[in-house]
């Protein structure tokens, strides 16, 4: 494993010098053909994709997967399928190089699908009940979308478009949008498709550091991103997206304040950070939706990982009741998990600051003239990331842990190592990012009382927060266990829809497999009854055959 770090981290210094260059010297995009075979008249190529979007994803990827590698290092120690591990986590990271760099319809589908199975194989890791269960609801709520991108390939495809690059430009069939849009819901987890995203925290934790914060549920995101100009093409693109982006926002936060599993809280906390680079789509600001991704990606994964390292230290018990009072023990995770928290809620100048701002500036600018209940909702969704980012650092590190002192251990090189790399980038990556890659930007501009509505949110949320956890929660029971099943999502999609959707196959399986189906059901029963009828006349019986005999011998006179 530590070859495979230090594979990583040379690849991650090429990908950053690379990035770079790319937005020092040229500012353009490059579009690379690598001519593989020529056969006669048949050329085989394979287009790569060098611009400054697809050089800064891949080096934010490459730096995740580093310390994904190294953090498990302590996490992976006594697992006997380390190599196992290795190899799927270095497949993940292939499909999404191939999502990111390759913009041939073909190889985005392959990075696609990569991403799908390998994140299924990933999440059974540990072959027991859950994880099993996890993995199937996994799978079958992304073969939704990938079918509907399979769907939408091929009709680009039968009007001769191969690259995503060009597809804007020509016309097109109408409804390919949908699709697209569609397959960029399932994967990134928005309503309806949401419950698998909690439920595939049953994979190893650096796995879910690396799936969740960066790569998987963000491959919708840069989906939706690479296809901007031709989805902007379908009117009710955005008003369809900002109506999903917005519930899932909400119903995200709010679940998050009433989950009590550590994993469970970051997921959902993923989610609503997803939902807002949906969100901002929707407004029609594709470069500061992007921007968001690249920041949320750096304290996201260093969130996992601190949690991480909080699970492992508690014989992976992700309780966050019985954790806390560990300030003294680990001083360098309990300030990367409050590092990474304040980045999330958009502390002033942190990494989430820059661009959460941001985003917040630009829908207080848009929406209070458009629509004033998404305003109002994507503001309660605020509050609530604040405040459940605040109960999850009282839980932590602030409250009296149930555990035994006895159970805690001092922190190692290995885990330092993992922690400051992604602490030191969750804030200034911000900074680095807004200065230096991002292309300058007209800031909105707005009245000054507008203009405290973040900070307001972010103290809202705090206090809101800090009642929670001092206060017994007196909420009614139909709200608390409607968060708690994340708006009853998860038992329609693990209980209610597999159900109702196995009931013809099942009708099938016993008519025809197991048992009589209509039409062999009809035959044997007339032929039951006709061999009964004869029977009945065969049964031996003398008078019978004198009868049989007198109406033969009759016959056989009256045709002379």
């Amino acid at each position: 494993m530590a070859i495979i770090s230090t594979k990583l981290l040379f690849m991650t210094t090429i990908m950053s010098m690379l990035t770079m260059m790319m937005i020092t010297f040229t500012q353009a995009t490059l579009l690379i053909e690598w001519n593989i075979m020529e056969f006669y008249n048949m050329n085989i190529s394979l287009p790569i994709i060098l611009d400054p979007t697809s050089t800064i994803f891949m080096t934010t990827v490459l730096i995740i997967a580093t310390s994904v590698m190294q953090f498990a290092k302590t996490y992976m120690a006594s697992d006997k399928t380390t190599d196992r591990f290795i190899i799927l986590v270095l497949l993940f990271v292939l499909s999404m190089m191939f999502l990111i760099l390759f913009p041939h319809t073909m190889l985005l589908l392959l990075g696609w699908d990569g991403l799908g199975i390998t994140s299924f194989v990933l999440v059974i890791y540990y072959n027991n009940s859950k994880s099993l269960g996890a993995g199937m609801i996994t799978a079958l709520t992304n073969r939704i979308g990938d079918v509907m991108l399979l769907i939408s390939i091929a009709l680009m495809f039968n009007q001769g478009h191969w690259m995503v690059m060009n597809i804007w430009e020509n016309e097109v069939v109408k409804w390919i949008p949908l699709l697209i849009m569609i397959a960029a819901m399932t994967k990134s987890a928005q309503m309806p498709f949401s419950s698998w995203l909690p439920a595939a925290m049953a994979a190893p934790t650096p796995v879910s550091a690396l799936v969740h914060s960066s790569t998987l549920v963000t491959a919708g995101v840069y989906l939706l991103y690479r296809f901007y100009p031709f989805m902007s093409t379908w009117k009710e693109f955005k008003t369809v997206l900002v109506m999903v982006a917005t519930m899932t926002m909400l119903m995200a936060s709010a679940s998050a304040m009433a989950e009590c599993d550590m994993k469970k809280i970051i997921a959902l906390s993923t989610l609503s950070q997803v939902a807002i680079m949906m969100f901002t789509l929707s407004l029609g600001l594709p470069e500061i939706a992007f921007f968001h991704l690249i920041t949320h990606a750096l304290f996201k994964a260093l969130l996992f990982i601190c949690a991480g390292n909080m699970i492992d230290i508690h014989h992976h018990s992700q309780d966050l009741r019985q954790m806390g009072n560990v300030s003294i023990q680990l001083p360098v995770i309990t300030t990367a998990i409050s590092i990474a928290n304040m980045a999330l809620c958009g502390a002033p100048f942190l990494a989430g600051f820059y661009s959460k701002d941001l985003i917040i500036e630009s829908m207080t600018m848009l929406m209070t003239q458009k629509n004033l209940i998404i305003f109002i909702m994507f503001v309660v969704a605020t509050i609530l990331t604040t405040a459940y980012s605040t109960r999850f650092t009282m839980y932590t590190m602030l409250a009296p842990t149930v555990s035994p002192s006895s159970q805690y251990s001092s922190e190692n090189m290995t885990q330092i190592i993992s922690v400051s790399v992604l602490a030191a980038l969750a804030i200034i990556g911000g900074a680095l990012t807004n200065w230096i890659f991002t292309v300058p930007c007209v800031e909105p501009n707005f009245s000054s009382m507008m203009k405290i509505l973040a900070p307001l949110m972010v103290t809202s949320g705090i206090i809101v927060g800090i009642m929670v956890v001092m206060h017994k929660s007196t909420a009614p029971t139909i709200l608390v266990n409607s968060h708690c099943y994340m708006w009853f999502l998860t038992p329609l999609s693990t209980h209610i829809s597999p159900n109702i959707l196995m009931k013809l196959p099942l009708m099938e399986l016993k008519e025809i497999d197991q048992g009589w189906s209509l039409i062999p059901t009809v035959m044997f029963n007339s032929m039951s009854t006709q061999s009964s009828y004869t029977m009945s006349l065969q049964n031996n019986s003398t008078l019978n055959y004198i009868a049989c005999i007198a109406i033969i011998i009759s016959w056989t006179i009256l045709s002379v």
